[in-house]
């Protein structure tokens, strides 16, 4: 009988409705007033996104018109989808984008693995002077310009005098200097390299503070069950920071085909430009330089509309084989 009048009560509790629309609106507004200090505090970062994210894009109104500066809003010629017509129909558009889905990829696979190993092995460091000693040494190259960068690949690669060239004709692997930077079938794998060897560091710190929230019973355990320093980096650190890993996988994800175009601009030149140039220095040549400003946002806009077409397909994936997500 008292089994029944439990089932009886929990029946009903299940069956009460929910709110009404009017409680629940004064339980935000309730919220909102509690923490107002905080969204005070908020108000700056909202407006920087605002005015600088949000409001620019009404300069798009500018790809769908034949633009030019000395007119105002209203006297533009408009022309539709002229210019994405345009841009769909240039075969050194595909060129472009042929390499910027190459680098793009080549530094997502790299930039993204490379970093995680390296913050396992520098955690699993036991002398703290010479951990904390590697890890300065590995994020300072990201406080480099690009400009000085370019400038030591460059030299490093030089036929003269350049140490990569003396190093292989000084060990007989090859009869004469290579000119690298001359060789359109390298450049994608100097500038991946080149990347790799900026951002490891400074890529690898979120991983070393998700590895430090990991619970040490789980490793003391391990130890305990006989497992080693591998067995441990595999079956407890990795899946501790699979939430971390999934978040920023999805985030590089999503910036793609938005690979800028710095290191394409200062490592490339003349001979490699088949293979250096990418989107965004195709609007630059094409579009800003040539006084082409309308043909120049609609590069701008395939570049937005496909970055978030890639962000919202990842997060979907991932949300439903993974469970993980950031919406």
């Amino acid at each position: 009988m008292e089994t029944l009048t439990k089932k009886s009560a929990s029946a009903n509790r299940s069956s009460d409705p929910k709110p009404p629309l009017k409680n629940r609106r004064n339980g935000i507004w309730d919220r909102m007033k509690q923490q107002k200090y905080l969204y005070l505090m908020s108000l700056p970062f909202v407006a920087w996104v605002f005015v600088f994210n949000y409001l620019p894009l009404w300069g798009w109104t500018m790809a769908f018109q034949n633009y030019k500066p000395a007119r105002s809003f209203g006297d533009q010629e408009w022309v539709g989808f002229k210019h994405f017509v345009e841009l769909f129909s240039d075969d050194r558009f595909y060129l472009v984008l042929r390499n910027t889905l190459a680098m793009s990829l080549m530094g997502l696979v790299v930039g993204f693995i490379v970093p995680i190993f390296f913050a396992i092995l520098l955690n699993e460091m036991r002398g703290m002077f010479f951990k904390r000693a590697v890890q300065t040494v590995s994020y300072l190259p990201h406080f480099v310009s690009w400009v000085v960068v370019a400038g030591i690949i460059t030299k490093m690669l030089s036929t003269d005098g350049g140490i990569i060239n003396d190093l292989l004709v000084g060990l007989n692997i090859i009869d004469q200097p290579i000119q690298f930077m001359a060789k359109g079938n390298l450049f994608w794998y100097i500038v991946t390299a080149s990347d790799m060897w900026k951002e490891t560091g400074w890529n690898a710190i979120i991983y070393l503070a998700a590895i430090t929230g990991i619970d040490n019973e789980l490793y003391e355990a391990s130890r305990v069950d006989g497992a080693n320093r591998w067995r441990q980096m595999w079956h407890i650190t990795l899946p501790g920071i699979r939430t971390t890993i999934s978040v920023l996988f999805i985030m590089s994800i999503g910036h793609l085909i938005s690979i800028g175009f710095e290191k394409q601009f200062l490592l490339g030149n003349s001979l490699v430009t088949d293979y250096s140039e990418v989107l965004d220095l195709y609007a630059l040549n094409y579009g800003l330089n040539m006084g082409r400003f309308s043909y120049g946002t609609a590069i701008g806009i395939f570049n937005s509309v496909v970055s978030i077409i890639l962000l919202f397909t990842a997060n979907g994936l991932f949300k439903k084989f993974t469970k993980e997500s950031i919406m």
